[in-house]
């Protein structure tokens, strides 16, 4: 995978990892995030090393870089809404309504989009957002500078549908928190597999709190019976 590529995800983790907040789920995104920093580094290091590698007379010839001020601060705020046509997502930026239009620049593909705010304030602002949820249409999309807002409109591929997640990968962190039940078996089955599961989470303190209220409650239920 591409070091671009590894890089934009690497920021889609962690947004998602700022957002998350279940154990488990964060523990995953951690590992993922170790992981890809990890692949990141190798690839820099084996461009290092093949640059080392090079016979003086095959090195390319030095290139001076443009003088820049500041850094680049990674965006990982933001709001969205959506309408009928557009997925529109809100990022609050002091002051970018008075950078040169120029500066303030999106990219988008089918399913990804991705905005740089050059020279604000002497820093730049990136953003990249991958694995949308849908396909969107990159001719019908664009931006709109407003006062310390910028306004990225996603023009829906499929209109008048509704997108209940802005990424895929949010939309699966939360389906696996979400108890799963069988609607084909008795409720009570299915009841009984969320409990189990809620059980199996917990520590062994609770586990005992919990058998014991289980059995205090089939008693009662048992002598209920029996009385009537």
């Amino acid at each position: 995978m591409a070091s671009e590529e590894l890089q934009k995800d690497l920021e889609e983790v962690k947004v998602l990892l700022e957002k998350a907040t279940r154990k488990r789920i964060r523990d995953a995104l951690t590992a993922e995030k170790s992981k890809i920093e990890t692949e990141i580094k190798n690839k820099m290091q084996q461009k290092s090393q093949k640059k080392a590698e090079l016979p003086d007379n095959e090195k390319p010839a030095a290139v001076v870089a443009p003088i820049t001020t500041g850094y680049t601060v990674k965006i990982s705020n933001y709001g969205w809404d959506q309408s009928d046509k557009f997925e529109k997502i809100y990022i609050t930026l002091t002051g970018v309504h008075q950078v040169p239009t120029e500066n303030v620049q999106v990219h988008f593909t089918e399913r990804s989009f991705d905005l740089l705010v050059k020279s604000l304030n002497g820093k730049s602002y990136s953003m990249i957002v991958n694995n949308l949820l849908k396909p969107i249409s990159v001719e019908g999309s664009s931006k709109k500078v407003k006062t310390d807002t910028v306004l990225i409109l996603c023009r829906k591929k499929v209109e008048n549908t509704r997108w209940d997640y802005l990424t895929q990968v949010e939309k699966e962190c939360k389906e696996k928190e979400k108890p799963s039940y069988d609607t084909e078996t008795d409720p009570s089955e299915g009841l009984m597999n969320v409990l189990k599961k809620i059980y199996e989470d917990v520590d062994d303190d609770m586990k005992q709190t919990t058998n014991k209220a289980w059995v205090e409650s089939r008693e009662k239920q048992a002598k209920g019976d029996a009385e009537f």
